[in-house]
């Protein structure tokens, strides 16, 4: 059985670019304020009994199968980032990279969970990830799949992927842990920061968004702008309808065969990256675009050059690859 989560597993997004984001993003600083509160809470009752993570509902290491992913990593990725490592009892590098990965998890002590999941016992998951070889670790924040690496790497070098992970999953989406959130008084971190009503016309459009009405989810969201057009919620959904919209239909193993017989047809280019975007080949995606735009002038530039800003919308200013890619974009562009 696949994941059961209607946007991480949404047919057309296949589990890469994840609609719940268009929501986390505009909870952002409502979900930092009650995660401050949390983290002085526990940090509190550490004090007082000397545990590492007070009153925390989570384990730390957990192991997932198709069965469990929705409740163990989706829905427990919005109150703190799980780190995801694919494994299998006869890899080498992976049984050298599991201790690093599990003594991380302790030395973080709740600032992201690690989740294992064996490719051999749940090869759904492995073919939905689009896993093409193990070690390969990625994370889900706020539902939103953040490839990190593959293969084995040192503690010193993970080290700085969490860090930069926790960071933006903290600034981006509210989500910063300390695992265990749900732990102690129901509602008590909850209580902490008043609840901030929903926009009907904002929720109307996500609504549309998670139904698959994609046309209906774009016209809203633009409503939504047309009323309030600083609304970065609205932005980033709009982003990822129209995202949504233009893969409708494409046929990814042709789209690549073409894209690759013709190099110089910025439309296929174009065609390429979406699909590449869509299945959570980030990098690939940003790369395709940054050389079309090298290797083209006038109004194929242009089109190329406007694609990437529509991507990075959707992938987030504060990601990473995004901030590496604009570096290239502009080295191609000056």
């Amino acid at each position: 059985m696949q994941p059961r989560n209607s946007r991480l597993n949404s047919a057309a997004l296949r589990g890469a670019v994840d609609l719940a984001a268009v929501k986390a993003a505009g909870e952002a600083a409502q979900k930092a304020e009650q995660a401050r509160a949390e983290r002085a809470r526990q940090a509190a009752a550490a004090d007082s009994d000397g545990s590492a993570v007070a009153g925390s509902g989570y384990q730390l290491v957990i192991d997932v199968t198709e069965d469990t992913f929705e409740t163990e990593v989706v829905q427990r990725s919005t109150e703190v980032p799980v780190v995801i490592d694919f494994w299998a009892e006869w890899c080498g590098p992976c049984k050298q990279l599991s201790p690093v990965l599990e003594g991380l998890v302790e030395e973080y002590a709740g600032r992201f969970v690690l989740a294992k999941i064996d490719v051999d016992a749940n090869p759904l998951l492995s073919q939905q990830f689009g896993i093409q070889g193990i070690p390969a670790v990625m994370a889900v924040v706020a539902g939103q799949l953040v490839p990190l690496f593959q293969g084995a790497e040192s503690a010193a070098n993970i080290r700085k992927i969490l860090d930069q992970l926790i960071l933006v999953a903290e600034q981006r989406f509210g989500v910063a842990g300390v695992a265990g959130g749900g732990a102690g008084v129901p509602g008590e971190a909850e209580a902490a920061v008043p609840q901030r009503p929903e926009d009907p016309a904002l929720s109307a459009a996500h609504d549309a968004l998670d139904a698959g009405d994609l046309g209906g989810a774009i016209q809203a969201y633009k409503n939504v702008l047309a009323e309030q057009p600083g609304n970065t919620e609205a932005k980033l959904g709009l982003a990822q309808a129209e995202l949504l919209k233009r893969v409708e239909g494409l046929d990814l193993q042709a789209v690549r065969a073409a894209a690759a017989a013709a190099p110089k047809d910025v439309e296929i280019q174009l065609q390429a990256a979406d699909l590449d975007l869509v299945g959570g080949h980030v990098e690939d995606a940003f790369g395709r675009l940054v050389d079309t735009v090298g290797r083209t002038a006038g109004e194929d530039r242009d089109a190329a050059r406007l694609r990437l800003l529509e991507l990075f919308e959707v992938i987030g200013a504060e990601d990473p690859r995004v901030v590496v890619a604009r570096a290239a974009l502009a080295r191609v562009l000056f």
